[in-house]
């Protein structure tokens, strides 16, 4: 990957049902409505980027996708699997890396690898493990401890065990947040690797010039209700004529710009 242009999504058979559905979603807790009707759909194969400001519903989409979060109204569907009807078979085709994982801190890496492919049901061999972290350039380390790696190489072990089941859907949340540039041309590498082995991704970032080297689509959230979407360049096509996009935009329109005219320039906290 370039790191300007995203790879082409393979369109799938006609037949393939879509990674992910999600209709008419609305989330609430109690009388504050944090995801208003949200519908998107994410393709085999497909990288899909959701953009917000902090608050925006980004946190509360995932949640309700994961099943860590019961919304109020509207449907989740992964692989054509109703998540609320089939809560444990929706999940098993699921894998999620949140923005700061944790593990046992006094365990190894190759520990790690093995509790969790476990726990997934997954049998590891040895070779298995040290094939898959000298993927990631991990097989160095196989025997440092979690508390003993660096961020970037947190993250790397992090991505690897949310996907060690190979999940139909990767949901990532800011998986390169912190990351020098180093590290997050690393991950994103990583992550253009599980696409071409099936996986379809959906990830949240703040980083525009991240969606708009990784994503195929994205959308923008803002105060709970999907603003729009599309390819990174489509939205710019969409936009740049906006007065909003217009003030805020300093020579050529970016996606960037976009994101801010769509959303405002405050700060959110």
């Amino acid at each position: 990957m370039t790191g300007n242009e995203p790879s082409p999504v393979q369109t799938p058979p006609e037949t393939a049902l879509p990674a992910l559905q999600v209709s008419e979603l609305t989330v609430a807790y109690g009388q504050q409505v944090a995801v208003a009707g949200v519908s998107l759909q994410i393709e085999r194969g497909e990288i899909f980027g959701l953009l917000g400001p902090n608050g925006a519903g980004k946190t509360s989409t995932l949640g309700a996708i994961e099943g860590l979060v019961h919304p109020r109204s509207g449907t989740v569907t992964v692989d054509g699997m109703d998540a609320r009807q089939h809560p444990t078979e929706a999940k098993a085709r699921l894998g999620v890396q949140l923005q700061t994982s944790s593990f046992q801190a006094e365990l190894s890496i190759e520990q790690i690898a093995n509790l969790y492919g476990g726990l997934y049901g997954v049998r590891l061999t040895r070779e298995r493990i040290r094939q898959s972290l000298d993927e990631i350039g991990l097989d160095q380390e196989r025997g440092k401890r979690f508390k003993q790696l660096s961020g970037g190489q947190q993250q790397r072990l992090a991505l690897y065990i949310a996907t060690i089941h190979d999940p139909l859907l990767l949901l990532l949340d800011e998986p390169t947040a912190g990351l020098d540039p180093q590290s997050r041309r690393a991950l994103w590498s990583r992550i253009e690797q599980l696409r071409k082995r099936g996986s379809s991704i959906l990830l949240t970032t703040h980083s525009m010039e991240e969606a708009q080297a990784v994503c195929d689509r994205v959308a923008i959230i803002d105060h709970g209700s999907l603003l729009t979407e599309g390819t990174p360049a489509d939205l710019i096509a969409k936009h740049r004529d906006d007065a909003r996009v217009k003030a805020v935009a300093h020579g050529e329109v970016t996606l960037e710009d976009v994101f801010i005219g769509l959303t405002g320039s405050e700060i959110r906290d």
